[in-house]
């Protein structure tokens, strides 16, 4: 049997990030042939990814990246099962190489299949580092998007947002990030309310509606104030008939306080305003441009873009452990 010497195993270490324990097992086992080590511990790691498929991965890294021309960006989750394995800095090091690979391909099944630099393909290295770690680690997330200029931001690695812009404007990199950061923190799905259909805004509406009513039967219970019942949730709802008709229900309220007609249009603008404000709850969770902007919330994203000038949100992504 071949002398296995210890900078055979610190090289095998290297090469695949195993323990130093496992590594001379290895190598024992394979009598010193280092390609041959390296296959069985691929295959170890094998035997465990197929052991622990079904365990949840909920924990991770969430990582983004962006070309250096600021063109285009890719953001993905390198899950694992415990925060413990997440926090460690050889898994952080191990997520930055899957996304500087993963920011040179525009699918998720072509990046898998990409070379990982040690003989590996994407996929492989993930079933080997299971066998390293002894957790389950898969990528359930690959999101890439391609503007004039794309920007990023990612949230304590938990998570990763890319937004694009129509234009590279001179504060691209200012606006990108705050977008972003908004779209990280406020879990946007979609852009504007005009993306959503009328029957899923028909759906939402009922279902809303119907989970107010139900937690009003327990405030009145309680003895407590009632949550305001809306007609609609989206602008997509707000037709110049329903507006017409909300202006002349606030005028009908007005008159019934007593309060002189004269001063009705320096009140009507509030009123309609919070009209507005109570019917639009789906477009205000949803929509990025139709949130109210993280940093100044008397405005909305739509209007803190507008502030850029001559410029608009072309796409966004977002990327989370869980």
């Amino acid at each position: 049997m071949s002398k296995i010497s210890a900078a055979d195993v610190k090289k095998l270490r290297e090469t695949t990030g195993a323990g130093m324990m496992d590594c001379k097992k290895a190598l024992v086992e394979a009598e010193g042939d280092f390609d041959k080590a390296i296959e069985i511990l691929r295959k170890k790691g094998q035997k465990i990814a197929a052991k622990r498929a079904d365990r949840d991965s909920s924990e991770g890294v969430a990582i983004a990246k962006v070309s250096d021309d600021n063109t285009y960006g890719v953001a993905i989750v390198l899950a694992c099962e415990t925060d413990f394995v997440a926090k460690n800095d050889s898994y952080k090091e191990l997520a930055q190489q899957f996304v500087d690979i993963a920011i040179n391909f525009t699918n998720k099944e072509d990046f898998l299949a990409a070379d990982f630099g040690d003989g590996n393909t994407v996929a492989e290295k993930l079933i080997e580092q299971t066998g390293v770690i002894g957790e389950k680690i898969e990528i359930p997330s690959f999101e890439r998007i391609e503007a004039p200029y794309v920007g990023s931001y990612t949230h304590v690695g938990k998570i990763a947002a890319l937004v694009g812009i129509t234009k590279a404007i001179d504060k691209a990199a200012e606006l990108t990030k705050d977008l972003a950061m908004q779209a990280a923190s406020m879990g946007a799905t979609t852009l504007s309310y005009k993306d959503f259909t009328p029957e899923y805004v028909a759906a939402e509406t009922e279902a809303r509606i119907a989970a107010i009513i139900k937690d009003n039967e327990e405030l009145v219970r309680l003895g407590k104030t009632l949550k305001n019942v809306p007609q609609f949730v989206s602008r997509l709802q707000l037709t110049d008939e329903a507006m017409a008709q909300a202006e002349e229900t606030a005028k009908e309220q007005l008159k019934a306080e007593g309060k002189p007609e004269q001063i009705w249009d320096k009140i009507l603008p509030g009123k309609i305003e919070r009209f507005i404000s109570d019917n639009t709850t789906l477009d205000q969770e949803q929509c990025l441009l139709d949130q109210n902007f993280i940093k100044d919330d008397k405005k909305t994203v739509a209007e803190y873009v507008s502030s850029y000038g001559d410029v608009e949100v072309k796409n966004f992504v977002r990327v989370t452990l869980g």
